[in-house]
């Protein structure tokens, strides 16, 4: 490398020009002189006479590539020099007693760049830039492509933020010289361009038409059809540059955008040139890749084209592969979204030639016989493909041995190495061609590189590797580009699938992380197979293999059970292969991830065995990260749902975790680490039972696991590798044992049967962590104290399937909280410096079983009550809303709701929370308030009127008025808003009616409660609406028939039950409806005959709707509408007969067939009349109208249409019972 220093040096008395460093021959002294001077020879040394001086030797000429002779190129840059010293107001980077201006070559001042240095030079640098192109004019190209150089080298070494001006100029005076300047100086003025524009994309918008307009700069350079590779790739690395984003900043138009990704593309699309070299292609190809993960993460592109979306995918999926011994992929231009993978052109390597034709040699011997035996065979070989699917794990690992060493990564052993290796029976030998990667099957002359080819091929191994990680990562972008359903169209192209009878393995995602020598690959492309998994639990809901029975075709819920298996096995021959600690941590997530989305009730059972087997031996890796993706895993599949008897199972029998410590003995059968392999499961579902039969206390190793992991000292040393390890704590490293509590939590919200055996020990455990210092474990402490509570309320609840002697009982309750009471929950409660901490524990004080909580001392109830009453006073909206929804559960208990002081008190409390700034504050209150207007219904129908007198007609208002208010709030407040006005109302007692301060209230929540019906919000809004109507209609003390308001209502209701899109919300309004008593509470004539005809109306088109998941509510809808048109019916006087005759003629036979439908169908839904009840419902109806015939005349019209409707309904009862 030639040296060679211009400078111009200041001391403090004099200033004179010099050389601080030329060229001179070998032996020879530097010359004291003032005037640059420069001898070359074909090896040269150079000393500096600045303290940093060293020597170095070059060949002849400038380093650079300086088309001038040296003697030329002095005599042009010595005006330079000159003209820099001219000017004063020059700054140069101070060295000691030394101020260099400007360095003959631009990359020789990264010599005096100290980090003292760095700096001020920063200071300086883009003044002096600015100076460089004011002094050197276009003309001079030479000297142009020496200020680009210095712009190029000071930007990427410094990463200098050029301001706003001084990037204008720069941005102009490059792209002049683009334009003006011969097209030999063209790449090193875009090397500047790109060191200007990195990150600056915001700034340069004036210049966007000059640089990607139809005729801009860029895109001219950088069209597929540019003859010069490296001006190519110089063009698409500023192109890349140029779509960074900056957090804040406006981004590139879309034309612009499209412009980008349409050259991005273009150039991943482009064949290899015969004239590009190939680390040249591979750096293209990263700028490319580059380019477009920039524009779908900072443009936040969305790709809804197909073909963009199929253009991008072909060629990302060719470049994962690019470089990969043994893989070269001849994809198509286009991806198509297919339920099969598609055909990938996948060349195969001379030795998988070789094994093809020897297997079809033998095959075409034996294919007589085996067609003779076919027939016999077909009931084999379904069992021996699942032989072979249990046993290829095996011989799978056996032969991957991907021991080759990429540069800068490490090296990926062989399961030798693996800690999984005891798990397996050593499998036959095999040849020794198979025991490497393609890529290392070479001969000995092949492999006899010099030291130069060596370094090269190791070189462009790196950049390939580079090739396929950009691709991976642009991947990654794309796949948060795109709507998920769109995604998983191309399944099948990326995820792995059982291979076919003669058919090869399809290339996927797995086959990356399996196969290539890097580490940080395989690491890219799990964590692109966990992005596609995220979210995927509705798509892979269709999958199922369960069922035994025979098909013509192969559905795609089969198809994609199968593709599930496949990901098992190849994420499991994954795990046990790798040796790099990061890469197994992907592997992990990507199996958790795998795990949290599959549903496992519809696939044969085994595959959660296989990886719960698998996974033991990571629990203990020496590698912290390891550790924590490990228990997520655990986490994952304790978390499965609906709950599995084969997951109980492993939980169940501590000697197959394979844990020294896990716990006691286990039958004889399952000591074997192979056991889950050779017991069919049916096997194992009968020891589940019997053990279950036999005892449901036995221990659960995952739970012991745990508590040593959060509560037990930890007995080795920590290793550097334990990110989270305090320096003296005594226990496991934070991180591993926050994942130890969240399986906790997990494995008792799942499996609580099982943990509620360890009910006092894990209270003990979450009291410990409450006691700690960390946050972070405090607060999974009160989680999982909530997860216990939650667990032992849900056992007790009334409709539970637990027998009562399998539950909690409810005295080892109230013993668990007066633990937990006396421990640690109340000062977390009141720890102010933790408010999420204080929510947590809001949450779980109201967790507590209400028979317990009435069990507890009186003083501890006290205590709960009064940290309640007092957090809802709290300034943090978290814990404020925390408090108001744990009052709104204690409002529910049976021996606080009867305390009319409580109420009182609870009352005024959610009535401050409902005025909160904060919406989650209103949204918690509402619900209280919901739940505090419930017990008011209750204690009116349970104590009688003495309640009602007892609550103040003062606060009673202020409920009515508050949740008026919240009804016009978010749909969040306003769906339990207008529930608990429903409840007001009904609640309201005849002197209210009457009390001037309540009658504009009323009315006002009334027109409220109408309004939202009509509304246009949510459905579960309107469906509570209707619901509060329906609740009004119960208080007879209201004046329901005579006020307008009462018309507005009815006419809601019927326009609801007749239109709303929601069958839920029909259903609703055709029950409130049904819900008056009286006959005058339904208005007049004209009122009854509209809500007749609308009900009628609304069972004809009980069957019509535009969205098919309504279909399923149409038999509830039917059900609704025909006990309300019964209980019309019963209602009926003879003047309401003339229009119910008349519905009778136009629409009788319908009519009939749903009342005979109604009678004699099973109860749906909400509703919960019996078929016997329905029956007499109709009878009474019959009575109803023959009563009404014999009080008319004969002669009355009204008589007539009495007897026609009577004949009607008989007919009715007389086909039910026929």
């Amino acid at each position: 490398m030639a040296w060679k220093i211009y400078v111009v040096r200041h001391r403090t008395d004099t200033i004179s020009s010099g050389i601080l460093a030329s060229f001179v021959p070998s032996g020879r002294r530097t010359p004291r002189a003032s005037a640059p001077r420069s001898t070359y020879s074909s090896t040269s040394s150079s000393r500096r006479t600045i303290p940093t001086a060293v020597s170095a030797s070059g060949r002849r000429g400038t380093h650079q590539g300086c088309l001038l002779s040296p003697l030329h190129f002095n005599l042009a840059l010595e005006l330079l020099l000159v003209a820099i010293r001219a000017k004063s107001d020059i700054h140069g980077f101070k060295q000691g007693d030394n101020e260099i201006k400007l360095p003959a070559y631009a990359d020789d001042v990264m010599l005096y760049l100290t980090p003292e240095s760095i700096p001020q030079v920063i200071k300086d640098v883009c003044a002096l830039l600015v100076q460089a192109c004011q002094l050197v004019h276009l003309k001079q190209e030479h000297l142009v492509s020496k200020v680009c150089q210095l712009i190029h080298h000071l930007l990427n070494r410094l990463q200098v933020i050029v301001d706003e001006k001084n990037l204008d100029f720069l941005l102009a005076y490059s792209i002049s010289a683009l334009k003006q300047c011969s097209p030999w100086m063209h790449i090193e003025i875009l090397q500047a361009l790109a060191a200007l524009v990195y990150n600056n994309g915001p700034k340069c918008q004036k210049y966007l038409p000059d640089l990607l307009g139809k005729t801009g700069i860029l895109v001219q350079f950088s069209a597929p059809t540019q003859p010069d590779p490296d001006l190519w790739r110089a063009a698409v690395h500023s192109m890349a540059n140029l779509c960074l984003s900056v957090p804040g900043q406006p981004y590139l138009d879309e034309p612009y955008r499209n412009t980008c990704f349409k050259i991005f593309l273009g150039v991943l699309q482009s064949p290899p040139n015969s004239g590009v070299d190939d680390i040249t292609f591979c750096t293209l190809l990263q700028n490319a890749l580059k380019g477009i993960q920039s524009l779908l993460n900072g443009g936040k592109m969305k790709l809804m084209q197909m073909d963009h979306i199929g253009s991008l995918l072909a060629v990302l999926k060719k470049y994962m592969f690019h470089g990969l011994p043994g893989f070269s992929l001849d994809m198509p231009t286009v991806l198509y979204p297919a339920p099969l993978p598609q055909y990938d052109g996948r060349s195969p390597t001379k030795q998988e030639q070789l094994e093809s034709s020897t297997a079809k040699q033998v095959g075409n011997k034996r294919k007589k016989s085996r067609a003779k035996q076919k027939k016999c065979q077909l009931g084999e070989e379904r069992k021996e493909a699942e032989d072979r699917e249990e046993a290829s794990l095996i011989p799978g690992i056996k032969t991957l041995k991907i021991g080759a060493r990429d540069t800068n990564d490490s090296l990926y052993l062989g399961p030798q190495n693996s800690p999984a290796k005891t798990s397996f029976s050593p499998a036959k030998p095999e040849h020794p061609s198979s025991q490497c990667p393609n890529w290392k099957k070479v001969s000995s002359s092949e492999s006899e590189y010099s030291d130069t080819e060596g370094g090269m091929q190791s070189k462009l191994r790196t950049y390939q590797a580079k090739v396929r990680q950009g691709s991976l990562a642009c991947f990654l972008s794309t796949i948060k580009s795109i709507e998920k359903k769109v995604l998983y169209g191309y399944w099948s192209a990326f995820v792995p699938d059982t291979p076919g009878i003669g058919s090869p393995q399809s290339v996927s995602l797995m086959t990356i992380a399996l196969k290539d020598p890097s580490p940080k690959t395989r690491a890219c492309a799990l964590q692109v197979l966990s992005a596609i998994l995220e979210g995927s639990k509705q798509f892979l809901s269709v999958a199922e293999d369960a069922s035994e029975h025979k098909r013509a075709f192969t559905p795609f819920s089969v198809t994609l059970a199968s593709s599930i298996r496949e990901l098992h096995r190849c994420l499991l021959l994954a795990l046990v292969a790798e040796s790099s600690s990061q890469t197994l941590t992907q592997i992990i997530k990507c199996l958790a991830n795998l795990v949290s989305n599959v549903p496992y009730n519809r696939l044969k059972p085994g595959l959660l065995t296989r990886v719960w087997n698998q996974i033991k031996p990571y629990i203990r890796n020496k590698d912290v990260n390891v550790r924590v993706s490990s228990l997520t895993l655990l986490g994952a599949l304790v978390s499965t749902q609906p709950p599995l008897q084969e997951v109980q199972l492993l939980l169940q029998h501590p000697s197959s975790s394979g844990l020294a410590n896990s716990g006691a003995a286990t039958p004889h059968c399952l000591n074997d680490p192979e056991w889950w392999k050779k017991a069919p499961f049916s096997e194992l579902q009968g020891e589940a039972l019997k053990s279950s039969k036999r005892t449901s206390c036995e221990p659960c190793w995952l739970v012991r696991l745990c508590f040593s992991i959060v509560i037990q000292p930890r007995e080795d040393i920590p290793s550097d590798s334990d990110v989270g390890f305090m320096p003296g704590s005594i226990y496991e490293p934070s991180p591993v044992r926050l994942e130890s509590l969240q399986v906790l939590a997990y494995l008792v919200k799942g499996y609580f049967e099982m943990a509620q055996n360890y009910l006092l020990e894990l209270g003990e455990v979450a009291c410990k962590c409450m006691e700690e210092t960390d946050p972070s474990i405090q607060l999974h402490g009160a989680k999982l104290l909530e997860e216990l509570g939650t667990g032992i309320i849900q056992q007790h609840k009334p409709d539970s399937t637990i027998s009562l002697d399998q539950r909690v009982p409810v005295g080892l309750t109230v013993t668990f909280w007066n633990m937990i009471l006396n421990g640690p929950l109340p000062a977390a409660l009141q720890n102010e410096q933790h408010p999420t901490l204080q929510t947590s524990a809001c949450d779980a004080l109201s967790s507590i079983l209400s028979d317990a909580f009435s069990a507890l001392p009186d003083d501890r109830q006290i205590l709960c009550i009064t940290l309640l009453l007092g957090l809802n006073h709290s300034e943090n909206p978290l814990v404020k809303a925390a408090a108001a929804r744990a009052l709104g559960v204690y409002i529910l208990f049976t021996n606080l709701r009867q305390d009319v002081m409580f109420v009182a008190d609870t009352a005024n409390a959610i009535l401050m929370s409902l005025n909160d700034k904060s919406p989650n504050v209103r949204a918690k209150a509402a619900w209280s308030m919901g739940n505090l207007t419930d017990t008011l219904i209750v204690n009116m129908e349970t104590i009688g009127p003495s309640f009602q007198e007892e609550f103040s007609d003062l606060l009673l208002l202020k409920m009515l008025r508050s949740a008026t208010e919240a009804s016009r709030d978010k749909d969040k407040v306003k769906s339990n808003a207008v529930r608990a006005l429903g409840n007001l109302l009904h609640f309201l007692q005849p002197h209210h009616m009457i009390n001037p301060r309540f009658s504009e209230s009323i009315e006002e929540s009334i027109q409220a409660l109408i309004s939202t019906v009509q509304g246009d919000a949510t459905m579960k809004v309107r469906w509570n609406a209707c619901y509060a109507l329906g609740n009004m209609f119960k208080n007879s003390s209201l004046p329901l028939g005579t006020t307008p308001w009462s018309v507005q209502a009815y006419k809601a209701l019927t326009t609801v039950v007749k239109s709303c899109k929601n069958f839920k919300v029909r259903i609703k309004s055709a029950m409130a409806l049904s819900i008056p008593i009286k006959r005058e509470y339904y208005g007049s004539e004209a009122q009854y005959s509209e809500i007749w005809d609308a009900l009628v109306l609304a069972l004809h088109n009980s069957e019509d709707t535009e969205d098919f998941l309504e279909f399923r509510y149409c038999a509830s809808l039917r059900t609704q509408i025909c006990e309300a048109l019964i209980h019309l019916l019963s209602l009926a006087t003879s003047a309401d007969l003339p229009c119910i005759r008349k519905t009778m003629l136009e629409k009788g036979d319908a009519i009939r067939t749903y009342l005979l439908q109604y009678v004699k169908s099973k109860v749906e839904g909400d509703v919960a009349t019996a078929p016997q009840e329905r029956e007499r419902m109709l009878e009474k109806a019959v009575e109803h109208i023959h009563s009404i015939q014999e009080l008319s005349e004969s002669t009355d019209e009204k008589t007539v249409t009495g007897a026609y409707l009577e004949a009607f309904l008989t007919s009715c009862i007389g086909a039910i019972e026929s």
